[in-house]
C-alpha cells in the first residue's frame, strides 16, 4: 500500500501506539489501514454417496478440480456465503448440513470454512467460473487434479470420517513449504 484510501496522501508502515504490530499508517489525516485475512466459504455438496465437483474454468489452477468455494461478502453469513458460491459455480441449490472443516492458510491470510450440505436436486451445471460439474464417487475423485491443497486436505478428511458416518468439526493448517524442485508449495498438518 503507498496511499491512504481516505485522503490520498502517502502512508508509512509502522507500528501505531499501543498496537503490537506494523500497519500502514496515514500521517496526513490518521487512518491505520488493519489488513486482515480474507474468509473463504464452501461446500461439500452431497447426492447419496457422491459429491460435486466443479473443474475450474478460471487461475489459478485452469483446468483442475474443486470444491465450489469463494470469499465471503459482506453483510452475508458463512452458511450464506456457502450456498451462493455453490450456486454460482455449480449452478446447484443445496441444503447446509453443519460446518465441517476450517483450514488456516497464514502464509496467504485466508481461513476456509468447508460446510457438509445436500444437492436439493439434480439441476446442476457449470457457472462461469466453471468449465464442468460432475458427480463423483470416491474412487473417481481425480486426486493428481484437485485444485488446491486444502481442498485436497478437506476431501482426504471427509472420506476418512464417511465410513462411520460421525462428521466432527476440524481444524487444521495448511502451511508453505519448499518442494525438492524449490519451488513453495503448501503443506497441511497433516502431512499431505
Amino acid at each position: 500500500m503507498n496511499f491512504c484510501s481516505n485522503c490520498g496522501q502517502s502512508v508509512t508502515y509502522i507500528t501505531p501506539p499501543g498496537d503490537d504490530r506494523a500497519r500502514y499508517c496515514c500521517k496526513s489525516c490518521g487512518a491505520i489501514h488493519y489488513h486482515n485475512p480474507r474468509m473463504v466459504v464452501g461446500s461439500i455438496p452431497e447426492a447419496g454417496d457422491k459429491i460435486l465437483l466443479c473443474r475450474r474454468a478460471i487461475e489459478p489452477c485452469y483446468g483442475k478440480w474443486t470444491l465450489p468455494a469463494g470469499y465471503l461478502e459482506n453483510g452475508e453469513t458463512v452458511a450464506d456465503g456457502a450456498k451462493r458460491e455453490t450456486y454460482e459455480e455449480a449452478r446447484a441449490r443445496v441444503e447446509i448440513l453443519a460446518p465441517y472443516a476450517m483450514y488456516n492458510i497464514c502464509y496467504v491470510n485466508q481461513i476456509y470454512l468447508m460446510f457438509r450440505a445436500r444437492l436439493k436436486d439434480h439441476h446442476f451445471r457449470a457457472g462461469t467460473e466453471s468449465l464442468e460439474v460432475r458427480l463423483f464417487s470416491e474412487s473417481d475423485i481425480p486426486w493428481d487434479d484437485i485444485a488446491f491443497r486444502v481442498i485436497q486436505a478437506t476431501l482426504i478428511k471427509y472420506y476418512e470420517d464417511r465410513p462411520t458416518g460421525r462428521f466432527s468439526f476440524f481444524v487444521g493448517d495448511i502451511e508453505k513449504w519448499a518442494s525438492p524442485n524449490g519451488k513453495n508449495q503448501a503443506k497441511s498438518n497433516e502431512n499431505l
